[in-house]
């Protein structure tokens, strides 16, 4: 059987998304039989937020709505802090103060992915800010963190300081946003099937299984 690429677009300032990273990576685990390539493509919920990002509970207030204990932001902070413990994901909304343009971030995990630590920068980026708060629009945070997952910090802050694959990534988004994307994480497979949200590791497995059996089959010849 081929290979079976898989592509996550997500964005690295949703909560959802971390859970959606922590359960494709355990469906992948779940069919062992398929050589699966998970590759992660870049989706900014919203791309207005200004460069040094904005003040996060005045930016979730105009979103959701005043946070009281029953307000629909409250809700789904509760029901994210429940799924991220049994994923053994820490979400800490509490201490959140910052909401960062999280463009960087993404050239960041498109060089971090050319070396083949996609999956670490993802779960690095999403730590740092869910986790630890850490405003992972600046450049110097992005340094650390390239810095952290085994990256040239030299060579990152040299790119973050120019305009290195800024019109690639942009393309990549605007290409998923074509593709009538709305919501992430969605998982697309072979650019032709996809499945939208943080979905149990069961159900993307039956996606991975489903989508596999669509591949052509190698045949040998003995």
């Amino acid at each position: 059987m081929s290979k079976l690429t898989i592509e996550m677009v997500s964005d690295l300032v949703c909560p959802w998304c971390w859970l959606g990273l922590r359960r494709i990576r355990e469906a992948i685990d779940l069919v062992p039989e398929i050589e699966v390539e998970l590759l992660f493509r870049p989706f900014e919920l919203d791309p207005t937020i200004p460069e040094g990002g904005v003040n996060y509970r005045d930016y979730m207030a105009k979103k959701f709505g005043p946070e009281t204990e029953d307000s629909r932001w409250a809700s789904m902070r509760q029901a994210l802090i429940e799924y991220g413990e049994s994923e053994g994901i820490p979400y800490r909304f509490n201490d959140l103060k910052h909401r960062p343009n999280s463009f960087n971030a993404h050239r960041l995990v498109r060089w971090a992915q050319g070396q083949g630590k996609g999956a670490e920068a993802k779960e690095a980026l999403f730590s740092a800010y869910f986790e630890h708060a850490r405003d992972i629009g600046n450049e110097d945070v992005l340094a650390d963190i390239g810095e952290e997952i085994g990256l040239e910090r030299d060579i990152v802050e040299k790119l973050l300081a120019s305009d290195a694959d800024v019109d690639e990534t942009r393309k990549e988004e605007e290409l998923f946003r074509q593709m009538g994307i709305g919501g992430v994480p969605t998982y697309i497979a072979m650019r032709r099937v996809a499945v939208q949200g943080a979905e149990s590791a069961e159900k993307l497995a039956k996606f991975i299984r489903a989508s596999a059996a669509q591949l052509p089959q190698q045949r040998g010849y003995g």
